[in-house]
């Protein structure tokens, strides 16, 4: 069957060129990479990934992480190792 369908969409220059740059290291094109999303969704019946609303506590820790607030550091391998119980 001939590839006809074209797909239009808006998107951040910024994501678009990181995105692409993940797909070269792939190996593969934006066309190939869009065509393997969609192959997906088909085979899944939905999006391929979870697509979920955090809770409270997880929305609190995304936030600390994503401004660094409140880490802990170690000195060494051994020492995050005892904290974790490991």
């Amino acid at each position: 069957m001939p590839k006809t369908a074209v797909i239009s969409a808006r998107i951040d220059p910024d994501l678009k060129h990181e995105a692409e740059e993940v797909f070269r290291e792939l190996g593969l094109t934006a066309t190939q990479a869009i065509t393997l999303f969609y192959k997906q969704v088909e085979l899944e019946r939905g999006l391929p990934f979870a697509v979920r609303v955090p809770n409270d506590a997880t929305a609190q820790a995304l936030e600390q992480a994503r401004t660094r607030q409140d880490l802990e550091t170690f000195n060494t391998l051994d020492d995050l190792f005892e904290d974790l119980g490991i």
